[in-house]
């Protein structure tokens, strides 16, 4: 990683549908990827930078299914979220069904990791640091469960672990998309349809759980945007301190 941070554009999105946010993470990877494809025709010293992007926002009620979902892990039928009027998503990242809704802080980064490491384990790890972070400024301790994905409450304990934060991402030409859900204020009812990212078992919880109190959202988003800050080594700009010559898509869909 480079010693001097490295600027990336943070985008505060408020509620957006998915498939909105769905959409604009793939415009946003594609210009990146636009770029680094031509980039290799050009002289190192005509070579444009990639951007960086840092998507913050929550969505209306939904389910998204990962690449490694299967049937089961839907406790219900399709018909009946669909006459509930809840959509459900079949998605491209990592992961298996889980759910989005008001109350959570859903974080998208997306990054040309060749700016940063090209190692999708690193990167990976590096997020679930940042989630442990944040969670310590609230008094909690978060950690792993080797072989599960996400941020897990009491993760040595098999009775009592619970899951606070999920992860699923996915990288093309080293550009990642979709990223984090944080459990801020959300209904944990909603989980029951589904077995979360596939493991039975276990428990779910949330900072209004744990700490028995709604919580500030813009709190979280600003610890949250210190620790990505100070563990990516970046600066976090707003979109109107583009340089020139780049291209902010709009949510679309």
């Amino acid at each position: 990683m480079n010693s001097s941070p490295r600027s990336i554009y943070l985008r505060q999105l408020g509620t957006i549908p998915y498939k909105a946010a769905w959409n604009l993470q793939e415009a946003l990877l594609q210009e990146i990827v636009t770029i680094k494809l031509a980039n290799r025709k050009r002289p190192s010293t005509q070579q444009q930078p990639t951007p960086g992007y840092l998507l913050l926002c929550n969505h209306p009620h939904v389910y998204t299914v990962g690449t490694s979902g299967l049937p089961e892990h839907l406790l219900v039928p399709a018909l009946t979220l669909q006459q509930q009027g809840i959509p459900l998503h079949r998605t491209n990242r990592g992961g298996g069904v889980t759910y989005h809704g008001p109350g959570q802080l859903v974080i998208y980064p997306i990054l040309d990791l060749d700016n940063f490491f090209t190692d999708l384990h690193r990167y990976l790890r590096l997020l679930e640091e940042v989630m442990i972070a944040v969670l310590q400024d609230f008094g909690l301790q978060g950690g792993r469960i080797p072989g599960l994905t996400g941020i897990w409450l009491e993760p040595t304990s098999p009775m009592h672990a619970r899951k606070i934060c999920a992860i699923g991402i996915r990288a093309t030409r080293w550009v990642t998309m979709h990223g984090l859900a944080l459990n801020v204020n959300p209904d944990l009812n909603y989980f029951r349809p589904i077995i979360p990212c596939g493991v039975s078992g276990k428990s779910l919880t949330s900072l209004e759980n744990e700490l028995e109190a709604l919580q500030d959202m813009q709190v979280v988003i600003e610890r949250l945007m210190h620790h990505f800050a100070r563990l990516f080594g970046v600066a976090l700009l707003s979109p109107s301190e583009a340089m020139p010559g780049y291209t902010h898509c709009a949510p679309s869909g």
